[in-house]
């Protein structure tokens, strides 16, 4: 399915019921918009590991613009603040009520954003394996430098120098970092997954490249202001969102809660599926 709105087309997909029969009423299902990470990527990275969390909530997925199979526009859009307003506009267009915001990697990054620039618009927040500012590539660099192989020091050489310029090279990469992502790196379920998605270098080299966005990106000052239930998940073996990011986020926002997953890398959602879906959905219904 596709929204036009804010010059350009956002592709976003639903699963599950919003309601639900309960004996002889129907009972309505919080809504949960599931925002990608990359940037770069789409949200089919996300399937099918959150499809379990269907079972308590509605699911909505969408690509952010210039990725997936969102229109592509002009790329000088490509920013995290556009990528803020283009998930409220989503929002506003389906008509949902408060969301439960879940945010993986850059995702978390732009749910945070979106939390402090519409406070209203959302009734819990949960952020994966994310960093309220850019300091986190340069400890990214250091980790690469002390764990990866010398090809993975070059392929993230490439990353940082803005050379992942071709969906190839793109693939590459991330085919190279595999082992660094997930501890339970399956290199079939890997090469499944980099088939099935969609890759978007241009957005991705904006952000990492020379003079990026994300060098100068910071949360840090204004966390304090968000006042919902707040769910932050961490990778202990996280390599470029390394968990004292999110220790660092929880001490700045107010009565979060923080859960380090010890068999995790960045991907917590290939290391430890079952825990991650619990810890997400036991939040939300304890704070409904």
């Amino acid at each position: 399915m596709r929204a036009t709105l804010r010059g350009t087309e956002i592709y976003f997909d639903i699963d599950g019921m919003g309601l639900v029969p309960d004996n002889d009423v129907m009972r309505e299902r919080p809504v949960a918009m599931l925002i990608h990470g990359g940037p770069g990527s789409d949200h089919s990275g996300l399937k099918p590991a959150f499809t379990p969390l269907a079972a308590s909530m509605q699911l909505v997925y969408f690509d952010h613009r210039g990725q997936g199979r969102s229109g592509r526009g002009d790329s000088s859009t490509y920013t995290l603040d556009e990528n803020v307003e283009d998930m409220e506009a989503l929002r506003r267009h389906l008509g949902l009520d408060p969301i439960v915001s879940v945010g993986t990697s850059y995702g978390g990054m732009v749910a945070m954003a979106h939390a402090l620039r519409y406070p209203e618009s959302i009734s819990h927040l949960v952020l994966i394996v994310t960093a309220a500012h850019g300091g986190f590539i340069d400890r990214a660099r250091q980790i690469v430098r002390q764990r990866g192989t010398a090809e993975q020091q070059r392929v993230c050489d490439m990353l940082w120098a803005g050379e992942l310029d071709t969906v190839e090279r793109l693939k590459h990469y991330y085919a190279v970092m595999g082992p660094l992502y997930a501890r339970s790196y399956d290199p079939k379920a890997a090469a499944a997954a980099l088939r099935r998605g969609s890759h978007a270098p241009e957005p991705l080299n904006r952000a990492f490249g020379p003079g990026g966005f994300m060098y100068g990106y910071d949360l840090r000052p204004r966390l304090g202001e968000i006042n919902v239930p707040t769910l932050i998940l961490a990778g202990r073996h996280d390599w470029i969102c390394a968990p004292e990011f999110s220790e660092e986020i929880h001490t700045h926002i107010p009565g979060s809660d923080l859960r380090i997953f010890e068999n995790s890398s960045h991907s917590i959602r290939s290391d430890e599926p079952e825990a991650m879906i619990e810890a997400i959905a036991g939040f939300v219904a304890r704070d409904r």
